[in-house]
């Protein structure tokens, strides 16, 4: 993209991650094949290249993960937490000391820029780890009662968007809590995941604790209605944690489900304009807007509408799209070809309705999936640009008048996962908050996390906590 400054390229090397031409399924602490023989090629957004073949899991390597992970469940549980919480801290350790390879690898394998890998992504995935290993002994204390249990074997789904993250998101708390784990990463990103099948396999950890099944939505679909699966935990589309509700109820398998976004960005007339304008790009062009959370919808207080989408075009007109492992990139490429279409698609519905899209002056590199960063304005709540989840870096822009106005609209949608508040005044932050049916609510930010905070939705964002205290409960029979 045009930009005020000149950089001169600035890649991060490749080489530091080693991939492998191929990969087999983790079972049982071991890299298996699958039962059928089955592969599939994982290909990188930015260029199209194959970067490996990996073995596509089936309802029968499913089912050896299941038993493996229930096997090793018996010891596992019955370790001291002080014991399982030194594995933790290793796994820990050990992912900080190849944070840089495998910030490589995530940048080579979903698209995102180097700089979210390595400066968001890596130190929130150690965090986590660090931060459950914390806990893994002081679960009688952690207001579950004397005693909490741990469920037993963990089915949990991830998706490609940040898919390091996700996984630490939930392979920590139920390792600290002491279940084992059966994890199916999404089939576009499944290389992080198996590269943690070997930090798994350095830091000693035993075999059966941690499988891993890369593959496509029928292996999602075998791990949550496996029998022997005791807990259910997915990120993903709210279409498929519907599924996935229907197929576990009637049982006694234990879910939680973070599902689809549509967030709201309310900027009063009294917010700080410049501040806000990094807000709102963070908010909706992080990781190419690929994001549950993402604040797609501006909420514009109107008589300051026209100063701030100036000084929000002069910001995305700085913006530099291309290569994401050149670290001065702040726009990489759309994780796949299916979703870019998806993207492609919805934009233009929007463009058909009437609303009007700008994007800035943008070359879009000739190989890859890329989409340029897109405002729509003269939106109304009846677009489809305001009500669909778009995931990408598509940003709708709505105005109103008072703070009930913009606490009607923010409440306007299916979802309740996300929203921010931009405005100097504290009584005003509180008011609008309380008012939000949204499961996190960034004031003056967007977009912040840490391991000791809860995240979670409403309505068709879905239910249940992960993080903090509160992402304990789900893994445990209280």
């Amino acid at each position: 993209m045009a930009s005020v400054f000149e950089y001169a390229p600035a890649p991060e090397s490749r080489a530091i991650a080693d991939i492998a031409p191929s990969y087999g399924l983790y079972i049982d602490g071991e890299f298996v094949e699958a039962a059928d023989g089955k592969v599939f090629k994982t290909v990188s957004p930015s260029t199209e290249e194959v970067l490996s073949e990996i073995a596509r899991a089936g309802s029968e390597d499913v089912d050896r993960a299941v038993k493996a992970a229930r096997r090793a469940f018996e010891k596992w549980s019955a370790l001291p937490g002080s014991e399982r919480a030194k594995y933790l801290f290793r796994i820990a350790r050990i992912i900080q000391e190849r944070s840089r390879e495998l910030a490589v690898l995530e940048t080579l394998d979903n698209g995102k820029p180097i700089k979210e890998t390595r400066d968001a992504d890596l130190p929130l995935v150690a965090a986590h780890f660090f931060y459950y290993a914390g806990w893994a002994d002081k679960l009688d204390h952690a207001g579950y009662g004397a005693n909490p249990r741990p469920l037993g074997v963990a089915g949990q789904v991830i998706p490609w968007n940040f898919p390091l993250l996700m996984l630490a998101w939930k392979i920590a708390p139920a390792l600290a809590t002491g279940n084992t784990v059966v994890l199916k990463p999404a089939e576009t990103t499944p290389l992080s995941a198996l590269f943690f099948a070997d930090i798994c396999r350095q830091a000693g950890l035993p075999k059966g604790v941690v499988n891993i099944l890369p593959g496509y939505g029928d292996a999602g679909a075998a791990l949550v209605s496996h029998p022997d699966v005791n807990k259910v935990a997915f990120t993903g589309s709210t279409a498929v944690g519907k599924e996935i509700a229907r197929t576990v109820a009637g049982t006694r398998k234990k879910v939680t489900l973070e599902l689809g976004g549509k967030g709201a960005n309310i900027v009063f007339d009294d917010a700080p304009i410049d501040q806000a304008v990094e807000g709102i790009v963070n908010g909706i062009f992080f990781n190419q807007g690929q994001v549950c959370c993402a604040g797609s919808r501006l909420l514009v207080q109107e008589s300051i509408q026209e100063e701030l989408l100036d000084s929000l075009k002069r910001r995305l007109s700085t913006l530099r799209l291309g290569d994401p492992l050149d670290k001065n990139t702040d726009i990489g490429a759309i994780n796949s070809e299916e979703q870019l279409t998806r993207i492609t698609s919805l934009v233009e519905q929007g463009e058909a309705e009437g609303a009007e899209r700008w994007s800035p002056a943008c070359e879009l590199p000739e190989s890859g999936y890329w989409f340029a960063p897109t405002l729509f304005t003269n939106v109304t709540q009846a677009h489809t640009v305001a009500r669909d989840e778009i995931f990408g870096p598509v940003l709708s822009v709505l105005t109103f008048r008072t703070p009930d106005e913009a606490v009607a609209k923010a409440n306007n949608t299916p979802y309740g996962l996300s929203a921010g508040i931009w405005t100097e005044k504290g009584s005003r932050i509180l008011a609008v908050a309380n008012k939000l049916r949204a499961g996190v609510v960034w004031s003056n930010t967007f977009n912040k996390f840490d391991p000791t905070s809860p995240f979670g939705g409403y309505k068709e964002s879905g239910f249940g906590r992960e993080g903090g205290r509160h992402g304990l409960e789900a893994y445990l029979d209280v």
